[in-house]
Parts: structure tokens; C-alpha cells; sequence
């Protein structure tokens, strides 16, 4: 039980530092965007390994995938997704739905890596245009 306050304290974290990057979004900060956003992928990063340990069951992770509608949209889109998914996950951990709560945490993540990979994307692109 103690892997599972962990894993709660970890998705409330998340959603902390979510939230301040949706609020940088709204400033036009991209600093404090990509600092927050980088938090968010920390603390999911953190609750999967520990979901890794908690859930004693093998996990088919291949049919854990993000909505294919949500693969092509902007950042604040993603972020609202995101913070849908984490929100699921927390209600599941509340309700002891831990394999749900995985697979939520599991999918919020992959769209942080998108994210992470779309903010990549653009400062290679300013970095070539300054050449």
C-alpha cells in the first residue's frame, strides 16, 4: 500500500505541474512551459516505474494508445488530454482500479513525449533558421 500513496502523491504532482503549464500557455511563457511540461513527464516517468512494481500481473501494453484523433493537434489540446488522463488516474487510484490508473498514466505519458518531441522539433527548426 505504501508503492500506491507513492504512486497518488506522483499523479497529484503531475497534475500540479500540468496545471502551471497550461497557465504558462496562457502567459506565452514557452520557458516555463517546456520547465513545466518537462515536471509532468518527471512525475510520470516516476508513477510508471512504480506502477511497474506494484502491478504483479503482466501487463499488455501494445493496446495502450493514445486516441490516433489526438496525434496531429497543438500543445494546449494535448495538455487538456493530458490533464483528462491524469484526473482518471487519480479517480482510479481512489477507487483501487490500479490496472486503469496505470493504463491512463501510461497514455498521458506518451502524449508528454509528443509534446516533449514537438517542442524538439520547433527549436531545431528556429536553430537552422539562425544558421
Amino acid at each position: 500500500m505504501a508503492a500506491y500513496n507513492k504512486i497518488s502523491k506522483a499523479l497529484r504532482a503531475a497534475i500540479v505541474h500540468l496545471s502551471d503549464s497550461m497557465l504558462a500557455i496562457d502567459r506565452k511563457d514557452d520557458s516555463s512551459l517546456e520547465i513545466g511540461v518537462w515536471h509532468v513527464a518527471a512525475e510520470l516517468e516516476y508513477a510508471l516505474f512504480l506502477f511497474s512494481i506494484a502491478v504483479e500481473e503482466e501487463v499488455d501494453k501494445s493496446k495502450w494508445k493514445l486516441n490516433s484523433k489526438l496525434e496531429k493537434v497543438e500543445v494546449g489540446s494535448m495538455l487538456g488530454a493530458v490533464q483528462d488522463l491524469l484526473n482518471e488516474a487519480e479517480k482510479c487510484m481512489n477507487t483501487e482500479k490500479v490496472l486503469d490508473a496505470y493504463r491512463n498514466a501510461y497514455i498521458a505519458r506518451h502524449c508528454v513525449l509528443k509534446i516533449q518531441k514537438d517542442f524538439t522539433k520547433k527549436k531545431r527548426e528556429i536553430f537552422k533558421k539562425k544558421r
